[in-house]
């Protein structure tokens, strides 16, 4: 990869558009919940029921299809955007190849595994795992698909809230937990007006700390759901949008996501994997003032087991 190239561009809501059509007849369109929670009104956007488990699947295909056809994609994840990506080049008739921390959950390496990639497992973090495979991305014939800091990934993951204000346009506030920060940023680009919250563990919050810094900076992950929200740092790309007076940063400890976790399941039998709780977390905590928010459950890529 060439150092000295120029920055990527900045996405727009008209990119986000243009994702919308062309991921259509790949994506599935993700129902929305409209319910109560201690007597308020609050949307869930089901986009854990997404393909391969996660949002990922949208910014992986708008991607692959945004620019020249590639003989092969290769990837690195913590492992949502892992599966989103063997997924879509499934479909697509691409071989793909994933590498991913060696922490790694079983469930998701398994899932990328069963998609056709070829797994390779480098590294105790994912920055380690996305050097080895930017290593590789040079390659004649070979995409190199960043999992958040690329324009027509933001763009892509921004057709989840253009869903939202769609199906649910008196939503005045979308909720989304933040790792690199693709998804929040596709967020903004398309939330038209209404407040963006990126809420981040406590101890996974390379947003939050890029704001108070004014660039991105390196963190340090100590969280439960440090497999999908385990950036160490926030995206450049995805920076120059979050950066913005609409999007307020919030963070909430492990404890308040895991009830929050068990508390979807409990209340409306949706299980999700911890990151997909931490926007309920906050709003459950009194840190999201809105009157009809909508939280985005962005993932589901945990293990169960039934009794």
């Amino acid at each position: 990869m060439d150092g000295m190239s120029t920055p990527p561009r900045t996405p727009t809501p008209a990119d986000v558009a243009a994702a919308a059509n062309r991921i259509r007849p790949h994506v599935r369109r993700t129902p929305q919940l409209r319910t109560e929670i201690d007597g308020r009104p609050v949307v869930f956007k089901l986009e854990h029921l997404q393909r391969s488990g996660s949002f990922k699947l949208r910014g992986a295909v708008n991607a692959l299809l945004a620019g020249p056809a590639p003989r092969r994609v290769v990837t690195a994840s913590g492992g949502n955007h892992g599966l989103g990506v063997a997924t879509a080049a499934q479909a697509l008739g691409l071989p793909a190849v994933v590498y991913v921390p060696e922490s790694v959950p079983a469930a998701k390496a398994a899932g990328i595994e069963a998609a056709g990639a070829k797994l390779i497992r480098h590294g105790a973090t994912y920055a380690e795992a996305a050097a080895a495979a930017l290593a590789v991305g040079d390659e004649p014939g070979t995409r190199y698909l960043p999992a958040y800091d690329d324009p027509d990934v933001v763009a892509g993951q921004g057709t989840v809230t253009a869903e939202v204000v769609a199906d649910d346009p008196d939503v005045d506030a979308v909720v989304v937990a933040v790792g690199g920060g693709g998804l929040a940023a596709g967020t903004a680009l398309a939330a038209d007006r209404r407040r963006v919250f990126a809420v981040e563990p406590e101890r996974c919050q390379a947003l939050h700390a890029a704001l108070e810094a004014g660039q991105p900076v390196d963190v340090t992950l100590d969280s439960v759901a440090a497999s999908a929200l385990g950036a160490t740092r926030v995206g450049e790309v995805p920076f120059r949008i979050l950066n913005a007076p609409n999007v307020t940063s919030v963070l909430v400890s492990d404890a308040e996501l895991l009830a929050a976790r068990d508390r979807l399941w409990s209340e409306f039998r949706l299980a999700v994997e911890p990151a997909a709780a931490v926007p309920l977390a906050a709003w459950l905590a009194g840190r999201v003032p809105a009157a009809r928010p909508c939280f985005v459950l962005c993932g589901a890529n945990t293990s169960i087991t039934f009794a």
